[in-house]
């Protein structure tokens, strides 16, 4: 059995694919193109993926021998789910282990945003910093603030808790209203997303890119916003339409954002690039040692199962 996994990941968490021929690649520069993944994929029984994998309709065509999609990842949207099903090939993905990991590099960004800490730090490293001054780089007050929450899931929700901590009233819109014992816990109003963009000092993003949520953040949305809120994502880049909110930020019709997704990944829109107000992370969202390595050991352990014809596949979503 041959297992092919597009990056290299962390080998420990490899582990349980002992006995199988496991060959990691690198695609350097960027993601691969459809070709390339259908190039390395030959003769392949499984395939351990990233979200820039492009694992369309044409490449499971190609790739014949694939049995199992294995996601390195919680969204999936990369992967053609239904061309998946038609051909009898098992998909996978990560939920649950880079909640807190994730949630906890929202927060980071959204502090980094409202204290302005990425141009504090040039401002120190250029010598700038000759006195201290009353009115020097103020930044946004979170505490007494109202956050809102687009889409209270996990990461959502442990979002929640961390503004929670910092004084903060939590609203949230979802397709479907949480559980009232969610909504107790966290003390959330459930509110539209019209409602939620008025009324909300910083907009954080949670939910599942789709067709609905594709662009869901725009110019519309931005106008409606308070000017002193702050924008959030740590979901998928193409929720927020990135052309409308440089033009947002550099015209101060929000306050600030922190972004560790992007609409076109790994390219970032160049209006956002010259602007002090936003704050830019290379999707690390899940990135901390045993987050990552957990996650790998979810996708062996899941490609196992199906390479050894387990009645139950641990993480499968198709």
């Amino acid at each position: 059995m041959r297992i092919v996994v597009t990056r290299p990941l962390p080998l420990e968490g490899l582990f349980p694919l002992d006995g199988y021929e496991v060959v990691q690649h690198r695609f350097s520069p960027g993601a691969p193109e459809e070709d390339q993944l259908i190039d390395i994929a030959q003769g392949a029984d499984a395939l351990i993926t990233l979200l820039s994998d492009p694992v369309t309709d044409r490449v499971l065509r190609a790739c014949p021998d694939v049995k199992v999609v294995a996601q390195y990842a919680v969204g999936y949207d990369n992967i053609d789910v239904a061309a998946a099903r038609a051909r009898g090939v098992v998909v996978t993905n990560t939920p649950g282990v880079l909640t807190e990991a994730t949630a906890d590099m929202a927060f980071a960004l959204l502090l980094a945003a409202a204290r302005q800490i990425a141009p504090a730090d040039r401002y120190v490293r250029d010598g700038k910093f000759s006195r201290w001054e009353a009115d020097l780089m103020l930044g946004a007050e979170l505490n007494g603030g109202a956050i809102g929450i687009v889409g209270l899931g996990r990461i959502g929700a442990a979002m929640a808790r961390r503004a929670i901590g910092f004084g903060m009233r939590v609203c949230y819109c979802n397709r479907s209203r949480a559980n009232p014992s969610v909504e107790q816990k966290l003390g959330a109003r459930f509110l539209s997303l019209d409602a939620l963009l008025e009324t909300s000092d910083v907009i954080s993003l949670h939910c599942n890119l789709n067709a609905s949520s594709r662009g869901l953040i725009g110019r519309e949305a931005f106008a409606r916003m308070k000017p002193s809120a702050i924008l959030v994502n740590t979901a998928r880049g193409a929720v927020v339409d990135e052309e409308a909110l440089a033009e947002a930020l550099r015209n101060r019709t929000i306050r600030a954002a922190g972004l560790d997704v992007f609409e076109r990944e790994p390219a970032v829109h160049p209006g956002l690039l010259d602007l002090d107000n936003v704050v830019l992370a290379p999707h690390l969202g899940s990135a901390t040692r045993a987050t990552r390595l957990k996650m790998a050991e979810m996708c062996a352990e899941a490609v196992r199962a199906v390479l050894e014809g387990a009645r139950r596949i641990p993480y499968r979503v198709a």
